[in-house]
């Protein structure tokens, strides 16, 4: 890997990584100047499970809880809390950002313990927080933008950093003890005399015991037992914080580096080498079959002067009177397509403004927008590519395909969503999708997405179906037996081994982000593998697709479909070694939510991939019969 070609793919990535690093803080974020003594106000979001730390670690719950629930028994503002604006992507991510009560100011630290309130906490809640502790779940912060996070350090590179989030309290001693003292340490930065800016926000939670009665300021310096709380009676609780203030060298447009750490890069060059390894040896191989033996093939078929031996075809061009013969349910196969199209819009479109700079981490729940956004105003592309294919495939019921492409996929999706939302509901989570937001989703469906759909089906109904290069026959040839490796689920679990290999490793920190609470960031990388997997997927399918044509089975619409799709069988698989693995659920809201999600995951895979699959194997068939001259 020492040569020219691997030093130039180097450089490439390496001015591609970088800019996904930097652009973070390019657009959709600006600085907040603060002078001395001006409030800094500090948000609580709601508390999320986290993992303890080790690398055997589990996460053991998937259920968010609002910061001021009720059976948390938290200090509240005076006048109440207030709910603070979220975007859309925000609250699909379960963000429940409110105010608190905690008093900061610039520069002012507080020598000694601040007192902020005393709570009651009958047995009954003191059990449920005690099951919270044992969940390992974590209070979540926000200081102008900043999550509050514990210092920790990679024990690999022995570098520090800050893992956002800290513990609601600890049970190492299989004991559970809550955590009712907070040392805040702000860090900040003066660009210029008299403005300050905040560039870190630290936390570490104590659990302080002792009496709980006294109303004053405690010494937070004199030690005392660690507090638990007494399942049996009710538990007079005292909550303290301290703020100290310390100066930093961090410019603000850098804050983020700090939060944002790789904690083995090498494993994500490792990933990318491979997979980019395994796209070349597949497009070399598809090289040589379409360079040798089509061109061989083709150079035969036309011959002038046919030979003795060479009288009857042979191998793929035995089929040319059937390969374009329309399969079974053209009208489902052609709204997948549709859909699969979308979304693969949608996801370039997104990653490229990941890699520009415009999803901030300050701005929270903007990929999930960016997302959303993208799905709605790109379903005119669903509705054109399906109509389009529809028409191709011999349909006739056209306004049938336009109703089914604009609603089926979302209704389906909706109603998972809707399922998964019951379950939060039970569990009394805040994760749950609120009414509000499900009927924004719903008028952005029918007022934009489905209108742009049926624009496009209209665009391609108008162009009609792409041209075939040869007629079909009136009488449908008879199918050999195929090989065993040949068949649809067989090719399909063999074809997706490759791209699925090829994302591996980003998988599991995509997994790590969407269940574990980690935030990943890494979208050049991300990026890179999206296209590997995209070009893998193509020509391994274009590779099955041949084979079966060779094999006198004409029927590869479904099959290239399947085989492109195959991955998310992969992914499935990979996801319940995930569970088994990764995580201890306990609860059944938690199990229903983990598979309701990973279910979405692999169809949106599987309709995707199925698409590119699908697209690449109708451009190499076309072009591999309109090479050849058919009497």
């Amino acid at each position: 890997m020492r040569g020219t070609s691997s030093y130039l793919l180097g450089s490439a990535l390496l001015a591609l990584l970088p800019s996904a690093a930097n652009a973070f803080y390019l657009p959709g974020a600006a600085p907040h100047n603060y002078v001395q003594r001006d409030p800094v106000d500090l948000y609580v979001n709601a508390l999320t499970p986290m993992l303890a730390g080790s690398d055997n670690s589990k996460l053991k719950s998937l259920i968010n809880y609002d910061y001021y629930n009720p059976r948390f028994h938290f200090c509240t503002p005076n006048g109440g809390a207030k709910d603070q604006p979220e975007s859309l992507g925000s609250i699909l991510f379960g963000d429940r950002i409110f105010t608190s009560p905690y008093d900061i100011k610039m520069l002012q630290a507080n020598a000694t313990c601040q007192m902020l309130c005393t709570a009651e906490i009958p047995g009954e809640d003191a059990q449920f927080i005690n099951e919270r502790i044992r969940e390992d779940y974590a209070l979540n912060w926000l200081v102008d933008g900043l999550p509050a996070a514990e210092m920790k350090k990679d024990m690999k590179t022995g570098d520090l950093f800050f893992d956002m989030g800290f513990n609601l309290g600890n049970d190492d001693d299989d004991v559970p003890y809550l955590n009712n003292h907070y040392e805040i340490v702000l860090r900040y930065h003066e660009p210029s005399p008299g403005i300050y800016r905040v560039v870190g926000v630290l936390v570490w939670p104590s659990s302080r015991g002792g009496s709980q009665e006294d109303e004053s300021a405690p010494d937070c310096d004199v030690e005392v037992p660690r507090l638990g709380l007494s399942e049996n009676e009710t538990n007079n609780i005292r909550y303290t914080y301290r703020v100290t203030w310390d100066e930093s060298d961090t410019p603000w447009a850098t804050r983020w580096d700090n939060y944002l750490h790789i904690f083995d890069p090498r494993i994500h060059w490792f990933s990318l080498v491979n997979s980019i390894v395994i796209v070349v040896f597949l497009c070399v191989m598809v090289a040589m079959i379409l360079w040798r033996t089509v061109s061989r093939d083709i150079s035969r078929y036309n011959a002038i002067d046919l030979s003795e031996d060479v009288q009857e075809d042979w191998g793929w061009k035995l089929v040319h009177g059937e390969v374009f013969r329309a399969p079974r349910y053209p009208m489902v196969l052609s709204v997948m397509v549709g859909n699969g199209a979308q979304l693969c819009a949608m996801c370039a479109v997104t990653l490229v403004f990941a890699l520009l700079g415009f999803l901030s981490p300050s701005n929270r729940g903007s990929l999930a927008t960016v997302m959303m956004v993208c799905w709605t105003f790109f379903g005119g592309i669903g509705g054109y590519y399906s109509s389009r294919i529809y028409a191709s495939l011999g349909g006739v019921d056209r306004r049938k395909n336009t109703f089914l492409t604009a609603t089926i996929l979302p209704t389906l999706v909706f109603i998972v969503i809707f399922l998964l939302d019951f379950f939060l509901l039970i569990a009394g989570s805040s994760g749950a999708v609120p009414f509000s937001t499900m009927l924004l989703i719903v008028v952005l469906w029918f007022g934009i997405s489905a209108p742009l759909s049926s624009i496009g089906s209209y665009i391609g109904s108008r162009q009609g179906g792409v041209s075939h290069p040869v007629r079909v026959n009136q009488i449908p040839r008879q199918i050999p037996p195929a090989p065993r490796h040949l068949r649809p689920w067989a090719s399909a679990l063999l074809a997706g081994i490759l791209p699925f290999g090829a994302a591996f490793v980003e998988l599991y920190f995509v997994m790590s982000s969407l269940f574990a609470s980690r935030a990943y960031y890494a979208f050049g990388f991300l990026a890179l593998t999206a296209g590997v997997v995209a070009l893998t997927t193509g020509t391994v399918t274009i590779l099955f697709t041949y084979f079966n044509l060779c094999a006198e089975e004409y029927r590869w619409h479904w099959r290239a479909f399947l085989t492109g799709g195959g991955s998310a069988f992969w992914i499935l698989a990979y996801g319940l070694f995930y569970w088994l693995s990764r995580l201890s659920l306990d609860s059944f809201s938690s199990v229903a939510l983990y598979l309701g999600y990973l279910f979405l995951i692999c169809l949106f895979d599987f309709i995707v991939t199925g698409t590119i699959g699908f697209l690449a194997s109708y451009w190499a068939v076309r072009r591999l019969y309109s090479a050849i001259r058919v009497d």
